[in-house]
């Protein structure tokens, strides 16, 4: 009787490959830019206008067709039933210690936010210290950063609204968890960074209108003290001549220091310059002077600053630098061939985190980089955390993987000793699945590798649904991770392949740069040589094969079909970045230019033009099944993009394939999505895919 529902559902008219699908019409406009003498039309201009009457009732009816479309899939209400069963168990998160209190999140199962708790030491009473599910209705207003005081009295935390990138501001105290009056609004890229009795924090001026697409310009760093309001705030840099830079002031733990880092669109890495903090008044003294490397800020070890650089590194290697000769880099962890990923600096030692073919490794090393041990992690999969103040003798950390649920670890720095933390219980049998790591060739002859994750005895009969997922870009790496939600998908005898393609950090710098500007095609090759080689090992298919991701894996979505609509079934960019031309034009796109390039060049028009999304589709083509994903209050991809895209493609589509949008409401670019909207994007998805695919959900 309890799938009685799901019967019924079988008896309605359910769509066919072959159903025609009337779109709503997407009106045209005379637009057309010249580009250094290419003349390229831009007929649906008026859709990136997200707060015009005419683009909310297009909103509308594009999601009433994929409505309908999406309501007559038999097992839709099937799969959102099982996403909810796979997600309804508690998750932890590592605590932090803060005083004589340890501070973790939790979510009990099926919130949409996670809590935050606190208790007093490791086995005291856990209670409630903040719940942002009580600051909505519906879930959508979202905890951003935590930033404790050094002296670990306060707490800062912002908070974001629909998933805006606009975040408030606002103070707690940690001993009573009183709600202070302090409150910061038009917060944006930034954080709180604790000095003293306030903090340093970047805000833009209030928008007079574009809230959600104007461009980030001219952003100020400002001071609070505790218990003055915001009007009081002491501005304490800008720079009224370069509109496109990002700044931050941050304070060493013992507040001896102050660290001003600047980094600007289309430049690779960042400024640095530092000053005493007992001299306010003294100018910063520059640390690194020239943009073109990658270099962190970890900690002052005495009168040195420890440093990560990819400098002469292109794997990136650990330096202590005199502030008074900072040219002189002492290398303390030299560079391997294994990338560094981070390194963190507690109780007088250094956590170094390193990925090896994207898989982290973690070695503990003392001040002067001799190694003391190697943290035996459990197997391929990621880890994370190692944080804590200098004179804390025991950090946490959390490994997982595909099939490994996040497991917490508590370090001992003293012993140098592991100890098992907390274990995750899921509602699934982990061992039923299993991860393996395969390398393939791209088209330039470079080894790739893939993750592969999948149900015990797959057979490579050409026939597995398989979802092909990738990044591709601003030095991010994708490791293996544990997603609930993969679950559903590979209960259906589906296979996961997760190429580390070029763009990413996985290998260093260079496999980043060989994925930038002019290098960008080298990506898409990479993600259409992963499908070649899944299909010629018999993986799959093409009409087994669905593509997907999201932001700039979007646009590698986007790209992909557009160059090779033949190559699957199935494509869901989301959230995407398609408008290679005018990108830079919105919210904080110009930060992207190093990462692209913009059509304000010559020669950089030219290569975004062969490769954009929106620019390179075509009438008459044959398009894969394809679900695009975005949202109204996406500030960081605009959702014009995706609007841009879809009308166009719903325009050129010749084959049957469906060319469908999803436009959530009160949502942004992913972040802090209440989980009932993320459980019900995840089912939608998924019955697109299962059904475009000819699976039948079990």
């Amino acid at each position: 009787m309890k799938y009685l529902f799901l019967i019924l559902l079988f008896s309605f008219v359910q769509p066919t490959l072959a159903q025609k699908i009337d779109y709503p019409p997407s009106k045209t406009v005379d637009q057309v830019d010249n580009y250094f003498g290419t003349r390229v039309a831009d007929p649906y201009r008026w859709l990136e206008n997200t707060d015009s009457a005419d683009v909310h009732a297009w909103v509308a009816s594009e999601n009433a067709v994929t409505e309908d479309y999406l309501s007559r899939i038999p097992y839709r209400a099937k799969l959102r039933a099982r996403l909810e069963q796979l997600l309804n168990y508690p998750r932890i998160s590592a605590p932090h210690k803060v005083g004589e209190y340890y501070f973790f999140s939790k979510n009990n199962g099926l919130q949409n936010q996670g809590v935050v708790y606190r208790q007093k030491g490791l086995t005291g009473t856990p209670e409630v210290f903040l719940d942002p599910n009580t600051l909505s209705s519906d879930g959508t207003a979202s905890l951003g950063a935590m930033d404790f005081s050094h002296d670990d009295k306060y707490l800062a935390y912002g908070i974001h609204k629909s998933g805006s990138d606009w975040q408030e501001i606002f103070v707690r105290e940690v001993a009573t968890g009183k709600l202070l009056n302090d409150h910061i609004e038009w917060v944006r890229y930034s954080s709180a960074a604790w000095y003293k009795d306030g903090f340093f924090y970047g805000r833009y001026d209030a928008p007079k209108s574009g809230q959600y697409t104007a461009s980030s310009d001219f952003q100020k760093i400002y001071y609070h003290k505790l218990g003055t309001p915001q009007s009081a705030d002491a501005l304490m840099y800008q720079d009224s001549t370069n509109k496109e830079r990002l700044f931050s002031i941050s304070a060493t733990e013992d507040d001896k220091y102050l660290l001003l880092d600047i980094s600007e669109g289309g430049k690779i890495g960042s400024l640095i310059s530092w000053k005493r903090a007992d001299e306010p008044q003294s100018p910063f003294q520059p640390l690194v002077t020239e943009f073109g490397h990658n270099v962190d800020f970890v900690d002052a070890i005495g009168d040195k600053f420890l440093l990560i650089t990819d400098e002469d590194a292109p794997t990136n290697r650990a330096v202590l630098v005199d502030p008074a000769r900072p040219h002189n880099y002492e290398t303390i962890i030299p560079a391997k061939p294994e990338t560094l990923d981070g390194v963190s600096y507690v109780n007088g030692k250094l956590v170094a985190t390193y990925m090896k073919d994207a898989s982290n490794h973690v070695f503990i090393y003392d001040v002067r980089g001799k190694l003391e041990k190697e943290i035996a992690l459990p197997g391929i999969g990621t880890s994370y955390g190692f944080e804590g103040k200098r004179a804390d003798t025991e950090v946490f950390y959390t490994f997982s993987g595909f099939t490994t649920p996040p497991t917490i670890y508590r370090y001992n720095l003293v012993t140098n000793t592991s100890t098992l933390f907390h274990k995750t219980e899921v509602p699934f049998n982990v061992g039923d699945f299993v991860t393996e790591q395969v390398f393939y060739t791209s088209k330039d002859g470079t080894r790739v590798p893939m993750f592969l994750v999948h149900k015990k005895g797959l057979v490579k009969n050409g026939q597995n649904p398989t979802k092909l997922y990738a990044y591709g870009g601003f030095d991010i790496s994708l490791t293996p991770y544990f997603s609930p939600s993969l679950i559903a998908f590979l209960e259906q005898g589906g296979l996961y392949a997760q190429p580390n393609i070029r763009g990413g950090g996985e290998y260093g710098k260079a496999w980043h740069e060989a994925g930038m500007k002019e290098h960008k095609q080298n990506v898409f090759d990479d993600f259409i040589a992963a499908a070649s080689y899944l299909c010629k090992e018999n993986y799959t298919s093409p009409n087994k094969l669905a593509i997907e991701g999201g932001s700039n894996g979007g646009l590698l979505i986007g790209a992909v079909m557009c160059q090779r609509p033949d190559l699957c079934k199935v494509a869901l960019p989301e959230v995407g970045v398609m408008d290679m031309l005018r990108y830079h034009k919105f919210t904080i796109g110009w930060g992207w230019a190093s990462e692209y390039g913009t059509s304000d060049d010559s020669t950089e028009f030219e290569n975004l033009y062969k490769y954009s999304p929106l620019h390179n589709l075509r009438p008459g083509v044959s398009y894969p099944a394809t679900l695009v994903s975005t949202a109204d209050h996406d500030d960081r991809v605009v959702p014009g993009h995706s609007f841009k895209f879809i009308a166009t493609l719903q325009h050129d589509q010749s084959g049957p394939n469906p060319t469908l949008i999803t436009i959530e409401t009160k949502a942004g670019h992913g972040g802090g999505k209440p989980l009932a909207k993320v459980i019900s994007e995840t089912a939608d998805k998924l019955a697109f895919t299962f059904y475009n695919l000819g699976v039948k959900v079990e």
